[in-house]
């Protein structure tokens, strides 16, 4: 793996002078994973927050070549350019490797894009899908996703005197990846850089459809202070709210595990969109999904323990 100062010589696959928000975790997320890339790279990216604030005619903020389409289509797009690029070199007009990297926002790959990132995936196409997750549809007014958490406040599901925030729980994507059935499929948040670094480092040396994703705590729909982005990327694991973990080849592997699991308050009462969850009255909304969070997490122990055994817990510290 890439150590920091091999990293810190590496071009930047973006630049500063972006119009992301302060303390938005994209271009972090952006830079780790592409640098981890020892070959060219292609980058496809869906509409959304990284694509608005990053390519603002007539400018741009990329060091790589850079394709731009649809809300719901990259992965379908990532396909065509993986499979021009194939075509290309069997007729010897190409030479060298170059690795395909789709970008999307939750809502342009749990929900929009779901079907073009299913039928990539299952076809088989060699590229890199990344998601960089900030739980809802923070480009277009903090919409619910599939990916919003139950009890997060959202303008479309808000707190109020019916609800409390976001009924249902959120699509498990990361886990109908890999069911697949694809060679490399991984969970990592912007809180643990060197575990995203080994994990893209991982996916780009393995041939096939791979994907990542990754957890952004995003300043806009999650309102919180700028400079605790990291430190919510941290708390979001610590808390088994967002596990680390991959599957690689069908085999379920913890690549990170709380020494000691912190409650899922200390992740909450930083965000205000779960401020509503601290009043009077909501004590118990606020258990079951403590609840929730341990029964899930305990599951994924059980998937990712060494064959042959069962019960107890697994992964590594």
């Amino acid at each position: 793996m890439a150590t920091l100062k091999e990293l810190v010589l590496r071009e930047s696959p973006i630049t500063g002078g972006h119009r992301a928000c302060a303390g938005c975790g994209f271009p972090q997320i952006i830079r780790i994973v592409l640098m981890a890339a020892k070959d060219p790279v292609v980058v496809i990216a869906a509409t959304g927050c990284l694509e608005v604030t990053t390519t603002i005619y007539p400018y741009s903020a990329w060091n790589v070549p850079f394709l731009h389409n649809a809300f719901e289509n990259a992965a379908a797009t990532a396909s065509g350019v993986e499979a021009a690029y194939e075509a290309l070199l069997r007729k010897g007009k190409l030479k060298g490797k170059i690795n395909v990297v789709a970008f999307g926002g939750d809502g342009g790959t749990y929900d929009i894009g779901f079907q073009s990132l299913s039928g990539a995936m299952e076809r088989g196409h060699n590229l890199l899908y990344v998601c960089y997750n900030n739980e809802g549809y923070m480009n277009t007014g903090v919409q619910r996703s599939g990916a919003t958490p139950r009890g997060a406040s959202t303008t479309t599901e808000p707190a109020g005197k019916v609800r409390q925030g976001k009924v249902r729980p959120r699509k498990d994507l990361t886990a109908i990846m890999a069911a697949h059935d694809l060679p490399y499929v991984a969970q990592a948040s912007v809180g643990y850089y060197m575990d995203l670094l080994k994990k893209a480092e991982k996916a780009f040396s393995i041939e096939g459809p791979k994907f990542l994703n990754v957890l952004q705590p995003c300043r806009l729909g999650w309102p919180y202070k700028p400079e605790l982005t990291f430190e919510l990327g941290r708390l979001a694991v610590q808390t088994a709210i967002w596990p680390l973990y991959e599957v690689e080849n069908g085999k379920w592997k913890l690549t990170m595990k709380p020494r000691e699991k912190k409650p899922i308050t200390e992740f909450m009462k930083h965000q205000d969109r779960f401020r509503h969850l601290f009043r009077p009255g909501n004590e118990e909304l606020l258990a079951d999904l403590q609840t929730e969070v341990d029964r899930n997490w305990q599951t994924l122990l059980e998937k990712c323990l060494p064959a042959g055994q069962a019960g107890g817990e697994g992964g590594s510290k």
